[in-house]
């Protein structure tokens, strides 16, 4: 089975990604990539906490993450890739590693310097280039917080 879901969230496991679209998608596994949280064993026990009963996650860094991308669209299990900021996953769709697939964009929240998008979604100059990079390597790029809710094309979060 392909993998379900790539979603850019800063939260990564949590109640939006197990109960809204993981009731809907039914994942056995959840993808972390972040290469803080691959050499943090107690940060990865924090995420555990919230990976439903019968599922598992794993936390890759974005080199492993692309490169076991083959592996796992071809295993049995049903995948959830995740990463906290734009710029992880643009890591990850490198080489056309991610082409054909779409992308998520769940909650970035306000800082210093980001505009509000939609309510749960604020971006900066950065990210808005590393969309664009990410669509320019093969990736639909949408914006939902939750499986039933309006889809944002890129040409929105763009401007």
């Amino acid at each position: 089975m392909p993998i379900v879901l790539f979603r850019i969230d800063e939260r990564l496991i949590h109640g939006q990604v197990v109960v809204g679209w993981g009731g809907q998608l039914r994942p056995d596994l959840f993808v972390v990539v972040d290469a803080g949280l691959v050499s943090s064993e107690w940060e990865q026990e924090l995420y555990l906490l919230g990976v439903p009963e019968g599922a598992e996650a794993i936390f890759l860094s974005p080199p492993d993450a692309r490169a076991a991308l083959s592996d796992l669209k071809a295993s049995p299990k049903r995948a959830v890739l995740l990463t906290r900021d734009v710029a992880t996953m643009l890591m990850v769709a490198e080489g056309k590693a991610m082409e054909g697939e779409s992308v998520n964009l769940g909650g970035i929240h306000s800082q210093s310097g980001r505009e509000e998008v939609l309510p749960y979604l604020f971006l900066d100059e950065e990210d808005r280039q590393r969309l664009a990079e990410i669509a320019q390597e093969g990736v639909r790029v949408t914006a939902r917080d939750l499986p039933g809710s309006h889809e944002g094309p890129l040409s929105t979060l763009l401007g």
